[in-house]
């Protein structure tokens, strides 16, 4: 196994801080999947992070259990089914759920069991806090919130097939009106998280409430972030690869990060951390001041209107952003 360490999660338990995420750019993937998480298991990857909205959990699971590495040894993320990302690139063979699981957690959570066909998921997460019903977003307002479905959420725990909750694409806002009513703090919160979008006032509340962020898309999408000039030349300095910087900067700064990738040269690369020096980390840190950068990088944003994601506005979201995904100057 790679040299990847652990941080400690607000329930005890132990999480690599560098995963390999399972979404494909679009949902399923098949003997891809199944092919890639091989691969990243000889390479020395212990973590890795499926949803039932990324249509893999099979294929995960399959190569997990193919790999003879013990079950206790694997970390398994995955999350509450949500899948507005399937209407325009779903594949033929996948059915496409008309609601997401808010309202069913037990049911979905035993799908999600079934299909990894593992005895115990490590981290279960609500992927995202609305919910839709029968092809319609629920307002926040709405049942099942956010609030009740984080309840059903906790009854899981009592089964002993899963370890630790979580959630993700959570802000302050959602963030403390969930938290006054849960019984179990999430231990995470799974968030686009990269040096345009560095997400520096979320990850110091998190911090306070002992919740570690962690960074999906970690380096950004595209090549956008990897051939951006300052990432390179750092890169050429500390002689490493612009993506072993974004890597080592998101763990070097106490988040976990969750990369893709299909290339086992890669692969191995994105597993080896470099030290940056206070000065290296501090260049990262200033990226998103750069002009036209303090921005995400995800093309699931509203094109028109008020701006928004998957049916709730960025105010309803909780996000300091406006139509585009900009953050706005102060």
């Amino acid at each position: 196994m790679a040299n990847v360490p652990f941080f400690t999660l607000n329930d005890g338990t132990k999480i690599p801080c560098l995963g390999m995420g399972c979404w494909m750019g679009g949902p399923g993937g098949g003997e891809r999947v199944y092919e890639m998480c091989a691969e990243a298991l000889k390479c020395g990857y212990r973590h890795f992070d499926t949803a039932a909205g990324y249509g893999n959990e099979e294929e995960v699971g399959r190569a997990i259990r193919d790999s003879g590495i013990p079950r206790s040894e694997i970390y398994v993320t995955t999350k509450l089914g949500y899948y507005p990302f399937w209407t325009a690139s779903r594949p033929l063979n996948i059915h496409l759920p008309h609601s997401s699981d808010h309202h069913r957690v037990k049911d979905a959570f035993e799908e999600s069991l079934n299909k990894l066909n593992v005895s115990y998921i490590d981290l279960y997460l609500m992927h995202w806090p609305q919910a839709s019903i029968d092809g319609k977003t629920l307002g926040p307002e709405e049942h099942p919130t956010y609030i009740e479905t984080w309840k059903e959420m906790e009854k899981l725990v009592q089964t002993g097939r899963v370890k630790t909750l979580g959630v993700s694409n959570f802000s302050i806002k959602t963030l403390e009106h969930l938290l006054p009513h849960c019984e179990i703090i999430p231990a995470t919160n799974q968030v686009e998280l990269h040096p345009c979008l560095p997400q520096n006032e979320l990850k110091a509340y998190c911090e306070a409430k002992k919740i570690l962020l962690t960074a999906y898309s970690p380096l950004g999408r595209s090549t956008f972030l990897i051939e951006d000039a300052t990432i390179k030349t750092l890169a050429e300095k500390v002689n490493t690869s612009p993506a072993q910087i974004l890597i080592s900067w998101a763990v070097q700064r106490g988040t976990i990060a969750v990369p893709k990738s299909e290339n086992r040269e890669r692969m191995r690369a994105n597993m080896t951390l470099v030290s940056l020096s206070a000065e290296d980390m501090a260049v990262v840190d200033a990226l998103h001041q750069k002009p036209n950068m303090h921005k995400s990088l995800l093309v699931y944003h509203d094109k028109e209107g008020p701006g928004g994601v998957f049916g709730w506005t960025y105010e309803q979201l909780g996000w300091n952003l406006v139509l585009g995904g900009v953050v706005p100057p102060n």
